[in-house]
């Protein structure tokens, strides 16, 4: 068995409903949300106008009719819950490439379990001894998977951007990369997975994108993010997904598409990996 079916199955073995109820707006299923909120639903049903929460065994809904209410809702549930607020508002659709609905703050999207978009740059390095591969540490004050290796420009998408814009965006503050450089990425994969986390339910689509770097080249960190970098052989960051949980998890993923895109995983054990980590059904349903 390949050692990549680890962390491609830690991502993408959730299978929903589950004990997750449904959340929906109006007649839209838009996430799922833990009996576990419940409590915390039932007095931010008590804090809202008249009707616009319903909870009931068919799951939890949210009226449609008013544009205030999740809004309302998300205070409310900050309120109740005191969930880590981002500050980030993210847009909100019921589908992938859907319309957007509404925003809320990243820090509650796991908790009502709704799509969440990301952005993953592959900062890669062409030398004479092979190919490299920029990954950065989280810095120790990251209020989510501090410490862990991660990929040289990465995050969510703010609401109003699109992947590639939030790229630029992520390039510059994560690692300091000009934008007329970063402009050269090339988008190479989408990738869904779900998962249940301390934060919640995580529903993430990845959009992944490759960008080679000149030798010249040093990353510095603008926001804060990261507590440093360092350059290593696409082969060692290989040994480090199959035999380790270095790498923040999510960032297994797009690693193994990119080592599968490269061919390092071939024959039998490739076309395993592809159906774990591309098949349907689809993770962010």
């Amino acid at each position: 068995m390949s050692p990549f079916l680890r962390p491609v199955a830690a991502c993408r073995s959730l299978v929903l409903p589950g004990h997750f109820l449904p959340f929906r707006l109006g007649k839209r299923q838009i996430g799922w949300v833990s009996p576990h909120l419940l409590p915390a639903l039932k007095k931010a049903q008590q804090e809202l106008p008249a009707h616009a929460l319903r909870l009931d065994t068919d799951g939890v809904t949210l009226s449609g009719d008013n544009p205030d209410l999740p809004a309302l809702l998300e205070r409310a549930l900050h309120r109740n819950t005191g969930f880590l607020w981002r500050d980030e508002p993210f847009d909100i659709r019921e589908t992938i490439d859907g319309p957007v609905l509404f925003q809320l703050d990243r820090g509650v999207l796991p908790m009502l379990g709704v799509l969440a978009q990301g952005v993953h740059a592959n900062g890669l390095v062409h030398r004479s001894d092979g190919l490299h591969l920029w990954v950065s540490r989280r810095s120790a004050t990251r209020p989510l998977d501090p410490g862990k290796l991660d990929h040289l420009a990465a995050g969510g998408i703010p609401a109003g951007y699109s992947p590639f814009e939030a790229l630029i965006k992520e390039a510059a503050e994560e690692a300091s990369i000009p934008e007329a450089l970063a402009r050269q990425a090339r988008k190479v994969a989408v990738l869904t997975y779900r998962l249940e986390r301390p934060e919640g339910l995580r529903r993430d689509v990845l959009h992944c994108f490759d960008l080679d770097l000149p030798e010249s080249f040093i990353p510095h960190a603008e926001d804060g993010e990261a507590a440093g970098f360092e350059l290593m052989p696409v082969k060692r960051a290989m040994e480090i997904v199959a035999e380790t949980d270095e790498f923040k998890f999510n960032v297994n993923l797009v690693l193994i598409d990119l080592f599968l895109r490269l061919g390092l995983i071939h024959g039998a054990e490739a076309e395993l990996v592809s159906r774990a980590l591309y098949d349907e059904p689809h993770p962010a349903a």
